[in-house]
């Protein structure tokens, strides 16, 4: 399901750390409920978005929503 964001939801992001690498991990902008908007993802990111959703607790950490760094 998708939903429009406000125009300052990339102001977050939820990301994904991996569990084994800490430098390593995935972020996709969201709203401040951590809700990300698929189609603005490009095709890449949403594919990764759903890999990482997937793999929570086998490769990556459950997401947290953070204050995203431009």
């Amino acid at each position: 399901m998708s939903t429009r964001l406000p125009h300052n939801a990339d102001q977050y992001e939820l990301r994904f750390a991996n569990l084994f690498d800490e430098g390593r991990g995935l972020s996709f902008p969201c709203d401040r409920a951590g809700r990300v908007d698929l189609d603005r993802l490009s095709d890449r990111a949403r594919a990764n978005y759903f890999f990482a959703r997937s793999a929570i607790g086998r490769e990556f950490s459950c997401p947290a929503v953070r204050q995203a760094w431009h």
